[in-house]
């Protein structure tokens, strides 16, 4: 799989790009430091971005008749208005964009694990949810490849991440190509990965291609966007992706050995089991897919979702 272009990806700029946290502090991030070969990156500070200096008062959110607010802990300053005028000027900014990765538990770049006080005074959280920026942003981008650097130490979740940035960002060429030609060759190298995501969402997208007999290039394309988007809302389940692995056994089943098909069978089962990770099986495979010459095997991205030199197999295990 050919990568030309960069993603262009929005991170908090606290992520090892500059002492801006409110502690004055920064927070490096092997996972960030290695995608910065592969990705152009938009820092962003929203508090920083809104005035506050640094170090700085820490903030909360805090539920006030049944809304979240942006709350001083200590003045009880509320910045809920200055955080909403500079989302909007940040996002007026912005050209265009492939995804999002967002400082975790931060009350304004937090994405899900965001501690919510039910008051500004000393007590309980009463629960967990999303800071005020990212949730401007989430409005804005229904669809956005978005993760947090937290849930990123999660192989399954980092690699799910990878794959939807980079595959949404090919079809984004593709479209700004505009040619039907170039949307099927697209579909056709997606086929595999696609069924390992959802299998009624790649028949809807085939049947999209089967009808596209006058109907104007924008609508079909619009169409197929929005399925795509639906395939990714998900992370893949384990056994569809086997059931991918052992379909593409078949492309060279007839030309190895009982044990070959043993050994090959037996890796499969080991990721079943959690013993070893998805790329183990999957080399194992395309390792005989180049022997045999199987290029519309090799073609399929499936095997290369993402650029091989983001392939890690360290796992917070969360």
């Amino acid at each position: 799989m050919i990568y030309l272009s960069k993603p262009k990806v929005v991170i908090s700029k606290c992520l090892g790009f500059s002492n801006c946290r409110y502690n004055g502090g920064t927070e490096n991030n092997e996972f960030v430091t290695r995608l910065k070969d592969y990705v152009d990156f938009i820092t962003v500070c929203p508090e920083i971005g809104m005035g506050l200096g640094t170090p700085r008062e820490a903030i909360r959110v805090v539920e006030i008749n049944g809304e979240n607010r942006l709350l001083q802990s200590k003045t009880k300053r509320d910045l809920t208005e200055n955080m909403n005028e500079f989302a909007k000027d940040f996002l007026s900014s912005l050209d265009e964009v492939d995804g999002f990765i967002l400082k975790s538990k931060s009350p304004s770049c937090g994405i899900r694990d965001v501690k919510i006080y039910p008051s500004i005074e000393k007590g309980g959280i009463s629960k967990r949810g999303e800071g005020r920026f990212s949730s401007i942003i989430r409005e804005a981008y229904p669809n956005i490849t978005i993760e947090d650097d937290g849930r990123l130490k999660n192989l399954k979740i980092r690699e799910h991440f990878l794959t939807k940035l980079f595959t949404l960002n090919r079809f984004k060429k593709c479209k700004e190509i505009n040619e039907i030609s170039e949307l099927l060759k697209f579909h056709k190298e997606n086929k595999l990965l696609f069924m390992s995501y959802n299998q009624r969402q790649l028949k809807a997208l085939g049947q999209i291609l089967g009808n596209i007999d006058g109907r104007e290039k924008r609508d079909v394309f619009n169409e197929y966007s929005i399925i795509l988007n639906n395939i990714f809302s998900k992370v893949p389940r384990y056994t569809s992706n086997i059931n991918v692995l052992i379909k593409s056994m078949g492309y060279f089943s007839n030309y190895i050995s009982h044990n070959e098909k043993e050994f090959i069978i037996d890796t499969i089962e080991k990721y079943r089991s959690n013993k070893v990770p998805l790329s183990v099986p999957l080399n194992l495979i395309k390792g005989y897919a180049i022997r045999f010459e199987k290029e519309n095997l090799l073609k399929q991205s499936f095997f290369n979702p993402f650029p091989e030199g983001l392939i890690e197999l360290s796992d917070s295990g969360k």
